[in-house]
């Protein structure tokens, strides 16, 4: 098998081009950081909630939650969400057991006096 010339065929040679520096713009802004944050705020909320037995920390923290699960893509890890929706709802149920009263405004005491 004898090769006389260039076994390269010319017609299948592709330049090398950049990556347009918008596209990568474009798909950094379609990361939206905010599930992340609010999974972490609602983690901290729940905590307090459980350590410090604040109610409001232990709605915020369900608030936070769903909020974190209404933004995540589907890419995104499930169990990580799922645990800390489950965790802000451990800490609004252990607030209630020890003490079951409702949650008393700051602002009624100063009505009050």
């Amino acid at each position: 098998m004898q090769q006389n010339g260039d076994p390269r065929r010319t017609n299948r040679i592709v330049r090398y081009k950049p990556l347009d520096s918008t596209a990568n713009q474009q798909q950094a802004i379609s990361e939206d950081p905010l599930p992340e944050y609010m999974n972490v705020l609602g983690m901290i909320f729940s905590m307090c909630g459980l350590m410090i037995r604040m109610k409001w920390c232990s709605w915020l923290a369900l608030v936070c939650s769903c909020i974190s699960f209404a933004n995540t893509r589907t890419s995104d890890d499930a169990k990580q969400i799922v645990s800390s929706f489950m965790l802000s709802v451990s800490a609004v149920v252990m607030s209630y057991l020890q003490n079951p009263s409702p949650i008393i405004p700051p602002w009624v005491t100063l009505l009050q006096s």
